[in-house]
């Protein structure tokens, strides 16, 4: 079944960085774009950031683009959000999703906390 495993979240100061990750099983990764999310306290989840099954169409939300990046790998079968300059404000849980045959997979997420 289709698995996807975020990690890399943790504790960060003001203008730090982190890399996230997201570890697809149970499809084809490469045949499908992936997602990034967040999810702030009392707040709805929002798009962070997409790419392409190819790579080469990447889209971000404008409070991160410039500062966030998103990559992936079709043969570790991983996407990447490498964040930096980071804001309090992009505290949040982070999650992947993909679409699959109109069906929406999300990871568990992973905590992104950005305090000094």
């Amino acid at each position: 079944q289709v698995q996807l495993v975020e990690s890399g979240g943790g504790l960060v100061q003001p203008g730090g960085s982190l890399r996230l990750s997201c570890t697809a099983s149970g499809f084809t990764f490469s045949m499908y774009a992936m997602t990034w999310y967040r999810q702030a306290p009392g707040k709805e989840r929002e798009f962070v950031a997409v790419i392409s099954n190819s790579r080469s169409n990447t889209n971000y939300a404008d409070s991160v683009k410039g500062r966030f990046t998103i990559s992936r790998d079709n043969v570790k079968n991983t996407v990447y959000l490498q964040m930096n300059s980071l804001k309090p404000e992009d505290t949040a849980v982070y999650y992947c999703k993909t679409f699959k045959e109109g069906i929406e997979y999300w990871g568990q997420g992973t905590q992104v906390t950005v305090s000094s």
